[in-house]
């Protein structure tokens, strides 16, 4: 496996991560936790060492779930969890909070319930515009400091917030949304993490499933599928049209990928990775099928001739790419926008 450095730091992880989103329960419809938790092992020792995971995923199922399958391999990995928002007693999302005692305080549930004594990288999970970022620094750093945690980052943020975040401390890395179907990094964030030493960890690599060829373009989203609301992190990815389009795409894709001896979603997975400001990506792995076929696209360097076929693909279903914009997604301050700002 791979193995790459987030941006100026001692933060070495292999190039893929393993995703735990689906590990929340509720979001994706129905998983097998079982086989998702044996999955964690197989992916140990398959040489992915990064594992991904959020209080909000459930809340809290992802973290749990990650704890139980680890176990006492806790410290062959990179653990990596995210904190910034409030909740009720349900337990539900009722808003952000990047204050510094609710990251204190909430980083100290994520030890508890992910059964260790420190996190490898903490990030913020999303942008809270009513708390000024040095004070989110301060706790932050106050972390580090205790060794309650190694690394911090960001999560979801533009080039101005990560710049008014370093004044304050060091960010290691942004996690933010980036595939084939969603290339807004490309313009700007990208590139400036690249020349200021900040890793980047692309989630949804797979474009949420698009990328593994799996649907026709009639499939129904289940109830508690988030993607059934159509809209992915402010793009109309799931919406019909558009949808059926992009499984059109999937599917020239996957022939593409065939005429080379791999599947659609290795090279989602390398397409993501052959970008120069890439650290880590991301996937969700469910069983051993899928981390097999996971890990072997590391071993895929894409070339010319194969990303020119690509583009063409998309160019001729006329697909938009996003490429053109420069700003990272915001967070809507709607609470009804909430269901898209889990990720």
């Amino acid at each position: 496996m791979e193995e790459r450095r987030f941006g100026n730091s001692d933060l070495v992880t292999s190039a893929v991560g393993f995703g735990t989103w689906e590990m929340s329960t509720t979001m994706y419809g129905h998983i097998d936790v079982d086989e998702a938790a044996q999955a964690v092992n197989m992916a140990i020792d398959r040489g992915i060492t990064l594992f991904d995971t959020a209080e909000v995923y459930g809340p809290y199922h992802s973290e749990e779930l990650l704890a139980k399958a680890l176990g006492n391999r806790r410290n062959e990995v990179v653990l990596v969890t995210k904190v910034g928002f409030d909740y009720d007693e349900q337990p539900q999302v009722i808003g952000l909070n990047s204050t510094r005692e609710n990251v204190i305080e909430h980083t100290e549930g994520c030890l508890r319930r992910l059964n260790t004594d420190y996190v490898d990288l903490m990030l913020i999970h999303w942008p809270d515009h009513d708390t000024p970022f040095d004070e989110t620094m301060e706790a932050l750093e106050q972390l580090k400091q205790s060794g309650k945690i190694r690394h911090y980052g960001v999560s979801n943020f533009n080039i101005d917030m990560m710049e008014e975040c370093q004044r304050h401390g060091t960010i290691v890395a942004n996690q933010v949304g980036y595939h084939m179907f969603d290339r807004r990094m490309e313009s700007r964030v990208l590139p400036w993490c690249m020349a200021n030493g900040v890793g980047f960890m692309s989630y949804g690599s797979l474009a949420f499933g698009l990328l593994t060829a799996a649907f026709g373009p009639e499939h129904e989203f289940g109830e508690g599928d988030w993607r059934a609301n159509g809209v992915a992190f402010n793009l109309p990815l799931f919406e019909r049209e558009r949808f059926r389009q992009e499984v059109e795409i999937a599917n020239r894709l996957a022939e593409l990928a065939d005429g080379y001896g791999k599947t659609c979603a290795q090279l989602g997975i390398a397409w993501v990775l052959d970008h120069p400001g890439v650290t880590c990506a991301l996937v969700g792995m469910r069983n051993e099928r899928e981390l097999e076929e996971n890990v072997a696209a590391t071993d895929w360097k894409l070339t010319e001739e194969i990303r020119s076929g690509i583009n063409e693909i998309f160019d001729d279903v006329g697909v938009p790419t996003y490429q053109n914009l420069d700003q990272v997604v915001h967070v809507a301050r709607a609470t009804g926008a909430r269901r898209n700002l889990r990720e």
